[in-house]
């Protein structure tokens, strides 16, 4: 028997693997068998190309910034990096005091792309019967869409745009949809992810790349702009033109951190005389829910879910692609190389190495 294997990036561009052992579950922890994990399009692919901006930043947890080290301080070397985020698997092996599982069943939670893991109980959700895996590895951009949308706080009759139809901007579509949009504007330069948004519920879709944005906002909406705007493309340019098609003291969220460090955005002028408010939303890294204490971030998490798992979020439609796992670096070479073929690359497991 061979051992399992977790995916690692040994260097940018260069996807590989890492044997580990396995170990039996104690207490209450469970063994799980992965069959399917989702690839994280944005951050996997920052991680793949090497360009995150805070790679070789010091997170200060006290002082919630980036600094460079103290001389007698050391960053661990960024790479290898392991990858992933959201799995789902078949349960092998319980510990002696896990209660709600027993071999055979079908759980998901937060796991990196490996052919095993070994979580405890508390954190594993169950698949049930009207779901599956696939669609349960949706939870980890769902929940970012949700706590978009919850900053958001979308009132029905509001006009909103989303810029960047991946993933977590085609969930926050349809989760503005369901939050009483009565407009809903999509926004990507990719033609398949606006026709797959208007599938999804998007009342008119822009091409950024053909036309002023901002503007063309303004038209769609008989001159008036939006009044929330969620800007989830991580560029620079796409911030910009939110800010230009937002209605006067409108409301601009960003979800997705800006990677490319090249861009800039004029404070000087829409932003500035329409008195625009910019809220960053983060539903990890420490931060807490804005309506915290009647919303935290397990009640999120666990909306996110039920969502998925009562079909009210469409899904399936986003599967670009269903990659073995030991054909990673195809995955992310697709990803990396023609995004217009993939909004979610999905990687899948036989377990014959197991």
């Amino acid at each position: 028997m061979l051992m399992p294997r977790e995916l690692i990036t040994r260097a940018p561009r260069q996807i590989d693997y890492a044997e580990y052992e396995d170990r039996d579950p104690i207490a209450d922890e469970v063994l799980i068998q992965t069959t399917v994990s989702g690839i994280k399009h944005g951050t996997e692919l920052n991680i793949y190309r090497g360009t995150l901006p805070f790679a070789e930043e010091l997170f200060d947890a006290d002082l919630r910034l980036f600094r460079p080290p103290r001389a007698d301080e050391q960053i661990a070397p960024f790479f290898p990096h392991t990858m992933g985020s959201w799995a789902a698997g078949v349960v092998r092996k319980v510990g002696p005091d896990v209660r709600r599982f027993r071999p055979g069943d079908l759980v998901h939670g937060e796991w990196k792309h490996r052919e095993t893991v070994i979580k405890p109980e508390k954190t594993l959700y169950a698949i049930p019967a009207q779901a599956d895996g696939e669609t349960m590895v949706f939870t980890d951009p769902a929940r970012f869409a949700l706590a978009a949308v919850h900053d958001a706080q979308i009132k029905l009759g509001d006009r909103v745009a989303v810029f960047g139809l991946g993933a977590i901007g085609l969930l926050a579509v349809q989760m503005a949809r369901l939050s009483g949009a009565i407009q809903v504007l999509a926004i990507d330069p990719i033609a398949q992810r606006r026709t797959l948004a208007s599938r999804l519920g998007a009342d008119d879709v822009i091409d950024p790349s053909a036309c002023d944005a901002g503007l063309a906002i303004k038209d769609a909406t008989g001159g008036h702009g939006v009044d929330v705007a969620l800007e989830i493309s991580g560029v620079y340019s796409a911030l910009q033109h939110a800010i230009r098609g937002t209605r006067q003291e409108g409301l601009v969220v960003t979800a997705s951190y800006y990677g490319d460090m090249v861009g800039r955005v004029d404070l000087s002028r829409e932003w500035h005389h329409n008195r625009i408010t910019m809220r960053s939303s983060m539903p990890v890294w420490g931060c807490s829910h804005r309506s915290y204490p009647l919303w935290d971030l397990e009640r999120l998490e666990q909306t996110a879910v039920r969502l998925l798992e009562e079909g009210r979020l469409a899904v399936k439609p986003l599967i670009g692609a269903r990659i073995p796992f030991w054909r990673a670096a195809e995955a992310y070479a697709m990803i990396d190389q023609s995004p217009a073929n993939a909004v979610k690359i999905i990687l899948t497991y036989d377990g014959s190495n197991l």
